[in-house]
């Protein structure tokens, strides 16, 4: 018997997969972020070894309990799949440092949601969680990657960049320059500031936070909220954020498929942002092609990978 791994490294955690040959799931372990562009090269490639380690140590032990007798770890695994995000030289640099886990493939972090939306077809999709990006295969197979800038550098319809919208407005309304709205209070809030806040006590928290990038995309099922409760500021947020990430993805689109083919191209949103049913219907009603929510999490888009391996 023999078995895969597959792990999504991802900046906020690191989840992954021990799968049987036939893509059964045997067992999981999730972590801390790996991304090696925000804790670091060593601390990421320690949570991956961390990762790797303990997957290959329940691989052995669901081998004995199924066939009676005990197994070299490292004979047991045939293949390992790492789909990371950070610098790809980097990621390769650790898998070819790896010994006991088969034969490493590496790809970036939005291969398995890309797989999801568009099962290994020409497509593309549109994924958001505390950053974004948009990642497609064109009609000759090759499969690209585009925005994924980073929360320093903006990504639109992302958690951040909703919750950094919020915190501007409110930020806006204390200062007495726009009407309030829920933002303010909420803002506040989440800042666990009394009423008596004034910006500079705002700006002072988020500018101490050591992870402002989760801080501030903690926000955005709050934003999300407020939308749907038709809040007019949190709705113009809503609507700025997430349409810019959709134009950006037509122009993606339009360049790997042509502009006469977008009606017909296969597009996935995945992630709870772009998900959530008044994001759904605002983009639906812009875009040039279909867009269906993508149900699964990423982990489910690994194994699929795997499976095909």
């Amino acid at each position: 018997m023999s078995y895969k791994i597959g792990v999504d490294g991802g900046g906020t955690k690191t989840e992954c997969m021990l799968v049987a040959a036939d893509g059964q799931m045997i067992a999981g372990h999730v972590g801390a972020g790996c991304n090696p562009s925000v804790i670091g090269p060593d601390q990421a490639t320690s949570v991956v070894s961390a990762a790797l380690n303990s997957l290959r140590a329940q691989a052995a032990t669901h081998f004995a309990e199924t066939h009676g007798r005990a197994a070299d770890p490292s004979t047991l695994i045939t293949a390992t799949l790492l789909c990371m995000a950070g610098h790809r030289s980097f990621w390769q640099e650790v898998a070819n440092k790896l010994s006991g886990f088969g034969r490493v493939t590496t790809t970036d972090d939005s291969r398995p949601v890309l797989e999801l939306a568009t099962g290994g077809r020409p497509g593309l999709v549109l994924h958001s969680g505390t950053g974004s990006f948009v990642a497609a295969q064109a009609p000759d197979g090759s499969v690209h990657y585009a925005g994924g800038l980073g929360w320093r550098f903006g990504d639109a319809g992302s958690g951040y960049d909703l919750g950094r919208r919020a915190i501007s407005q409110a930020l806006l309304e204390l200062q007495g320059w726009a009407p309030p709205s829920r933002l303010g209070p909420l803002v506040r809030e989440h800042a666990n500031l009394p009423e008596s806040t004034d910006a500079g006590m705002v700006t002072r928290f988020y500018y101490q936070q050591t992870e402002p990038n989760r801080v501030i995309a903690a926000l955005a099922p709050a934003v999300l909220r407020l939308a749907a409760e038709r809040d007019q500021a949190a709705r113009q947020i809503v609507f700025a954020s997430t349409g810019e990430l959709l134009d950006f993805s037509v122009g993606v689109a339009t360049k790997l498929f042509s502009s006469s083919l977008l009606p017909t191209v296969t597009a996935g949103l995945s992630g709870p942002i772009l998900t959530h049913p008044l994001v759904h219907e605002i983009l639906a009603a812009r875009a040039p092609f279909t867009l269906t929510p993508v149900a699964e999490t990423p982990i489910e888009g690994v194994r699929r990978l795997l499976v095909r391996l």
